[in-house]
């Protein structure tokens, strides 16, 4: 049996906030019997355990409430548990790869290996917010305040080299995801303060609380930490070296999932066979998903060769995120004679935010007055008319289009309680849900109101227009200039179009195109000045917040803190809303968190496609009823 793990330990105040069936705190008697004080130690009375009841282990977890499927369902209902196996599904990336395995730093990775290799402890339903059903683990046991969580793995899980998955497997996967993971794990999991391999089946994690305990309050844990842990893949420890899981490598990876890798041309292509011996693919989970003999990976470096390879079905499933080419690209013969079909699938998450991102560790953007003024620019209705018929909707919010949405919705108590201590971050329009983003009418870049209120936010902030119309710095001189880096055509056009809106107040926005390697280097590195990203709307924010906003992230290299956001408010918000015990209480705390975003003017708001839009083979079909999160490829099949 192994040795406990103990990883970062956080203070806590063992005693009176204790609520465990049966715990009865008498050290305060204690210590009064030995002669002893607290009140003169500084400390707060022990606790003197005898012992709680066992609790009670379940196959269904949910981040709030209870799951919606009941112990011993069929199938998800969203699929279609009949589905024929056989088949190939063919898929295209534009991109190049040099590494199998995407949860490391180094290298570029596809989704390959998460989709459909490995597996994690439980699995994640499409149809709720944020609630796991048993896989690799049949069961788990969890306190009610959520400081611990112990799995017990099936019995029958195996990889697909046919080892048995076990605890140490767990643990192993655990620590190369703490210390040589993205920062997403390696910041998250910094809560976990003790890992324990109880038997060959039976692991148990336990946390560090958000903070130190208050003596007469509970402690407060990240009650979402649980379904990360419960979510994170797990490796074949027995296949892989410890000193090297960090490094780019084009070795396959050997999981418990459904397929295995068949072949590997750098580059070019991937292949996928299904597993033969698949351990769980009668479990209710996995039925009626899966559905292809073999799967494969095709990559292109152009955006145009890509869509051309499509029209003549080199591959068949496609993700259309370009509103042009779905409004006119698709007039061509396979569409025309049923070859190819399209849908628009509707997505009910939040739709997250894209926008053009302000660096603001340069100095030029620190003012957020400057950000302010730049953001009212972007001319969104011309260009939603012009370059993306009228297709897409405007971002007003990081969690647009669902009720953890922020926008035109005054502050409740419980909002302004959390926002008290951080009222200087937040936006009184914002507050009072009376904020909208700002942008020019239909007079395009001669809206004077517009532009006379962005100078005069400028001129607050220490630029000056001079005699040639280019605002420069009161104090040096120096003209307000910089860089909107570029990966994509799209967003080349993107970029142009803003550039020529902030000509008009006299500043000078140069567009550069770079290459995919060199853009996610620098973006990594955040050696820009401001570039288009998109955070994916979730609908249940948690963790992942922490690696897009905290102050930690913004100085950890391959984070999503693009900004570089150092706010102690939003800091806040992202410990309220993990410490959430309610929906009311997780609601309120996510649109705090949402009006301290959008107070700070950290990016120019774009805009976000409603839909869902596929086009496919028409010898793919999918189930009639599609998932809150859409309808992902592993749900679909081969017919006749």
């Amino acid at each position: 049996m192994s040795q406990p793990i103990a990883t970062n330990q956080t203070p806590t105040c063992p005693g009176l906030w204790s609520t465990a069936a049966g715990r009865i705190i008498l050290g305060a008697l204690v210590l009064t019997l030995l002669g002893g004080g607290c009140a003169e130690a500084g400390e707060c009375p022990a606790a003197v355990d005898f012992g709680t009841e066992p609790v009670k282990a379940r196959t269904a977890l949910a981040m709030h409430g209870e799951p919606s499927l009941p112990e011993g369902f069929a199938h998800y209902p969203y699929v279609n548990p009949r589905a024929p196996k056989r088949g190939a599904l063919v898929l295209a990336l534009q991109n190049i790869f040099d590494s199998i395995n995407p949860y490391i730093i180094l290298g570029s990775a596809p989704d390959a290996a998460p989709r459909f290799v490995l597996q994690s402890l439980m699995s994640r339903s499409l149809d709720e917010p944020f609630t796991l059903y048993a896989l690799l683990a049949q069961s788990y046991e969890m306190p009610d305040d959520r400081s611990s969580i112990t799995f017990n793995l099936d019995p029958r899980a195996v990889f697909s080299d046919g080892v048995a998955v076990s605890a140490d497997d767990v643990k192993f996967s655990f620590e190369m995801l703490a210390s040589k993971g993205k920062p997403f794990h390696r910041s998250t999991f910094r809560l976990v303060k003790q890992v324990t391999v109880l038997s060959p089946t039976r692991i148990r994690f336990e946390f560090s609380s958000l903070a130190p305990c208050a003596c007469d309050d509970a402690c407060r844990f990240d009650r979402e930490l649980p379904l990360i842990v419960a979510t994170m893949p797990v490796f074949a420890k027995h296949t892989l070296d410890p000193e090297t899981f960090g490094m780019a490598s084009l070795k396959p990876l050997i999981g418990s999932g459904p397929y295995q890798f068949h072949e590997i041309d750098p580059g070019n292509r991937i292949v996928l066979y299904r597993n033969q011996r698949y351990w769980a693919g009668n479990l209710p989970v996995n039925r009626g998903l899966h559905n292809f003999d073999r799967i494969e990976y095709r990559f292109y470096r152009e955006a145009n060769a890509l869509f051309e390879a499509f029209k003549s079905l080199r591959y068949n499933w496609r993700l259309e995120n370009d509103p042009s080419r779905w409004t006119l690209g698709y007039d061509i013969k396979p569409v025309q004679d049923g070859t190819i079909r399209r849908e628009a699938f509707p997505i009910a998450i939040p739709q997250g935010m894209t926008g053009l991102v302000f660096n603001i560790r340069n100095p030029l953007f620190q003012d957020k007055r400057v950000r302010k003024a730049l953001s009212s620019m972007f001319d969104f209705r011309w260009i939603n008319r012009n370059l993306y018929y009228r297709t897409q909707r405007r971002c007003t919010s990081y969690f647009a289009g669902s009720s953890l949405s922020a926008f035109q919705i005054a502050a409740d108590g419980r909002e302004r309680e959390l926002l008290a201590p951080f009222l200087d971050e937040v936006e009184e329009d914002v507050l009072e849900g009376r904020w909208q983003p700002l942008e020019p009418d239909d007079t395009r870049y001669t809206d004077r109101p517009l532009v006379r209120a962005a100078l005069d936010m400028l001129t607050d902030a220490g630029w000056t227009p001079g005699v040639d119309g280019i605002l420069r710095r009161n104090s040096t001189g120096e003209r307000l200039a910089f860089e909107i880096m570029v990966a994509t055509r799209e967003q080349e056009r993107l970029a142009v179009n803003y550039a020529a809106s902030l000509l008009a107040i006299g500043v000078s926005a140069v567009v550069r195109r770079v290459d995919d390697v060199q853009f996610w280097r620098r973006a990594s590195r955040f050696e820009f000045d401001m570039m288009q990203r998109t955070w994916l709307g979730t609908p249940s924010p948690g963790s992942e917040q922490r690696n897009r906003w905290s102050s930690a992230a913004a100085d950890s290299p391959g984070s999503l803190n693009y900004a570089g956001v150092r706010s102690p408010g939003v800091d806040a918000m992202i410990d309220a809303l993990l410490a959430a015990r309610s929906k009311e209480e997780f609601v309120s705390a996510v649109r705090a968190l949402d009006r301290l975003l959008l107070s700070g003017y950290y990016v120019v708001p774009l805009f976000y496609t409603p839909d869902q839009w596929i086009a496919y083979d028409a010898h793919l079909a999918h189930p009639l009823t599609t998932p809150l999160m859409g309808a992902p490829a592993e749900i679909w099949w081969w017919r006749d």
